[in-house]
């Protein structure tokens, strides 16, 4: 499911690089439609970001395996603590709309991946 959901938000992410006038829902909502060239590069390192996340996923879980278990393990935990934070990021955000689409996006990933990190 954690990793669906980093799927799905990828997807959202390239469509932000590509230019889709979502800019509302990210980085702050600071820009309501098209992301500036900075956040875009933002973006695009956010899926990456997102394709390593699903990797520590799919390792913990034994759907793959490509890391030493001991990374897998401690990566685990520092996604998860990452996340909670992004909790607190999108809760804080100026952006009604991120605030209210995102944040509850991020408390699921952030749930799943802590179960994740204890088994």
């Amino acid at each position: 499911m954690a990793t669906i959901i980093l799927v799905g938000l990828g997807i959202f992410q390239l469509a932000l690089v590509l230019g889709a006038p979502l800019g509302r829902f990210a980085w702050g909502g600071q820009h309501k439609k098209v992301l500036p060239t900075n956040l875009r590069v933002g973006s695009a390192i956010s899926i990456v970001l997102y394709a390593v996340f699903a990797m520590f996923a799919l390792d913990k879980t034994g759907a793959i395996s490509a890391l030493d278990d001991s990374v897998v393990n401690v990566g685990a935990w520092v996604i998860t603590g990452y996340l909670f934070v992004g909790i607190a990021m999108n809760g804080m955000s100026r952006s009604t709309y991120e605030r209210y689409v995102m944040t509850p996006i991020v408390i699921v990933l952030a749930v799943l991946f802590l179960v994740v990190a204890l088994n």
